[in-house]
């Protein structure tokens, strides 16, 4: 049942990010997305991930990792559309 309430967890954080990423790639438009979220997001996600190894959670380390997978799109987008452009 935990690993359900992970999964379940996990899911509802991944789709939070998904429509920023899709927004940000359709428009080509990142000049609203703070560099420093998207770092201190992916390190938070990356810890996440250690976490879940740590203490045998198949859902944390598998949805963390999809988040992290968003995260690194975002910062993808916000490297190709201008980084500097938009402090």
């Amino acid at each position: 049942m935990n690993e359900l309430i992970g999964f379940v967890a996990g899911s509802l954080v991944a789709i939070s990010v998904f429509p920023q990423v899709y927004k940000s790639w359709k428009t080509k438009s990142t000049k609203d997305i703070a560099i420093s979220w998207s770092v201190i997001n992916l390190v938070g996600q990356i810890m996440w991930i250690v976490y879940g190894f740590v203490i045998g959670s198949y859902s944390l380390v598998i949805m963390s990792s999809l988040t992290l997978i968003m995260n690194v799109s975002m910062i993808t987008l916000k490297i190709k559309h201008g980084i500097f452009y938009h402090f």
